[in-house]
């Protein structure tokens, strides 16, 4: 009989903490609902006393989630604690997970703490936690680098107090599979009632070995991994959800461990993740990129013809590669319409919004011949936006660009209820659209990336943009999509400043696991 191993997804914390990839509530839920639809066990919707916006959205998250445990990150002190445990009160199945610091280098250069003061902090923290749930999660921050003495001491102290979880990080992706799956084993047979918890990992990409260590601690007795969509987060990432799964799913000869992701929702989840965050999924990353089940060499190819598992140990179907076509057009109804965005996850707050992404959909099906589920994500993306969001709007764009002569653009633009026109030259049209913006709103933001992806295939799929804007040590992703890609430029642009314009700026926390 096989365990079950816990999968525990940060996507919406770690995740969000790639620079310019955060969310707003709206697009946090979407992603919750469709974590839920795969099956994951644990849903980390953030950091609840990182900002209001964030104990907003893991409320909201909270409300809506019934078949995943709803979790909070917090720090090991009572205001992070109270602001976890009032977020999470909503949730049919909720946890907090708490954490403090147990590397010498953490715990004298940053908390600048005593290992007892360290250890009285965490049990305390446990105490706090457990007056709102019995789900609690204890992480020793930078285990990877700690003394395996001192962790044995406070994770014996934190289980007498009530933690039923213990995490133990790589936080700063410092280890090697061999020696992090020893640590674990060691942990395992030296604290004391071990087997009264569940012992897990998180481990970061800094040496791309993430999924190694993580796979290596199931071997050695961890039975919950701490991932994410994409393999997202901060730095150089954190283990890949995806890598995982299918790992031991594909390895069921040799991992005593299974879990219940439904894994045909993991493609539709990569997707929703990478046009939301704006980062794109790299070709040949493994299980989810787009050459991952494609052929190059006659010899593959000729195998694979002749019997798929001669080259391919997952079959594509499995994790979600088919071809959903939406077969609507613009006489489609209404009703059809949004059926078929309740089967993708997606839910409208008002029927004022769902009318506006219905007439977006109307419009969009008079240009492009097939609307995939991907355009569907992208339409939605666009719509699903709170007032605050849409400070900045475009109205109207001409842009004119001939051989011989420079591009040049005209913008209106409804800033704050006013209408402004603007113009300017530029290298070419979407430099000149840019500059013709900026000539109206004169953000002084510095252009950190601009990328532009096709959503489907064909000469009308729509193009998604991605730009990165900086402002005042602020990083933001904007997108926008459209058939004309000089339009889904302007909107992609638009859609950053006005994060850049949101009141609502989120404060890091101190710490990270």
């Amino acid at each position: 009989m096989k365990q079950h191993l816990v999968i525990f997804d940060t996507t919406l914390r770690d995740g969000e903490q790639s620079p310019g990839a955060s969310m707003t509530k709206e697009e946090k839920i979407r992603v919750a609902r469709q974590l839920e639809k795969m099956r994951v066990d644990v849903i980390e919707a953030g950091f609840a006393a990182a900002s209001p916006g964030d104990f907003d959205a893991i409320q909201a998250i909270a409300h809506a989630i019934k078949d995943s445990t709803v979790c909070s990150l917090a720090r090991a002190n009572e205001n992070d604690i109270r602001r976890a445990g009032e977020a999470i009160k909503p949730a049919k199945s909720g946890r907090i997970h708490t954490f403090i610091a147990t590397s010498p280098i953490h715990m004298e250069k940053k908390l600048r703490m005593t290992p007892d003061q360290v250890v009285e902090q965490a049990v305390k923290a446990i105490g706090w936690a457990r007056e709102y749930t019995d789900d609690v999660e204890f992480s020793a921050e930078d285990a990877g680098r700690s003394e395996i003495d001192f962790l044995v001491r406070i994770f014996d102290e934190v289980i007498k107090a009530g933690a039923t979880t213990i995490n133990v990080p790589d936080t700063v992706g410092y280890n090697i599979p061999d020696q992090y799956a020893e640590t674990i084993r060691q942990l395992i047979q030296r604290v004391p009632n071990a087997d009264k918890v569940v012992w897990s990992v998180h481990c970061h990409n800094d040496l791309g070995l993430a999924v190694a260590n993580s796979l290596g601690a199931v071997m050695a007795g961890a039975r919950q991994v701490e991932c994410t969509i994409n393999g997202l987060g901060e730095r150089a990432g954190n283990a890949s959800l995806e890598e995982v799964v299918m790992a031991v799913r594909t390895r069921s000869d040799i991992f005593p461990v299974e879990t219940r992701i439904d894994t045909t929702q993991i493609v539709p989840a990569s997707k929703l993740v990478s046009q939301i965050t704006g980062y794109p999924v790299q070709p040949n990353k493994a299980v989810v990129g787009a050459n991952a089940f494609a052929h190059e060499s006659g010899i593959h190819q000729d195998g694979v013809l002749k019997h798929r598992e001669t080259y391919e140990i997952m079959r594509a179907q499995d994790v979600g590669w088919t071809q959903n076509k939406l077969v609507l057009g613009k006489h489609s109804g209404r009703n059809a319409f949004k059926s078929r965005l309740l089967e993708l996850g997606i839910e409208f707050e008002s029927d004022e919004v769902l009318n506006a992404a219905f007439a977006r959909f109307k419009e969009l099906a008079d240009r492009k011949h097939e609307i995939f589920d991907e355009d569907l994500h992208a339409l939605v993306s666009d719509e699903v936006v709170t007032p605050d969001q849409e400070f900045y709007k475009l109205v109207y764009s001409n842009v004119c660009s001939e051989t011989g002569e420079m591009p040049f653009a005209r913008v209106i633009l409804n800033v704050g209820g006013v209408e402004k026109k603007g113009e300017a030259g530029g290298g070419g049209p979407v430099d000149a659209t840019f500059k013709a913006i900026e000539s109206i709103v004169g953000s002084g933001a510095e252009l950190l990336l601009y990328s532009v992806n096709a959503i489907t295939t064909g000469t009308d799929a729509q193009g998604e943009v991605t730009t990165r804007l900086a402002k005042a040590e602020r990083i933001v992703n904007g997108n926008g999509a459209d058939t004309d890609i000089v339009i889904a430029s302007a909107r992609s642009y638009l859609n950053a400043l006005n994060k850049l314009h949101s009141s609502l700026d989120k404060v890091r926390a101190q710490g990270d696991i």
